[in-house]
């Protein structure tokens, strides 16, 4: 996690899952009570992966922060309307 005075950025790389995503985790949990006032950057240009435990992750942090998701393929583009949604199905199922 990168931390400016008015932004963090968190750079994603490879295949999301299993203990990456208990990384990602611990990371969030460390680094949320810091980055709570700023702007945050979620890079996945280089995300190939992300298991159902590290979409929902995803989806909890996108939830808090409402941060700007940078794609670089069709299936990080996917992948990020899959976050974002995230509100949005739980919202219609009500």
């Amino acid at each position: 996690m990168q931390e400016r005075a008015q932004d963090a950025q968190i750079k994603l790389e490879g295949r999301i899952a299993g203990p990456w995503t208990e990384e990602l985790s611990r990371v969030w949990v460390e680094a949320s009570p810091r980055v709570s006032s700023k702007r945050l950057v979620i890079d996945l240009r280089d995300v190939t992966y992300a298991d159902a435990h590290a979409t929902h992750l995803l989806r909890e942090i996108y939830k808090q922060t409402h941060a700007e998701l940078i794609t670089g393929t069709l299936w990080t583009q996917s992948l990020a309307e899959v976050i974002k949604q995230g509100d949005q199905q739980k919202s219609e199922e009500l």
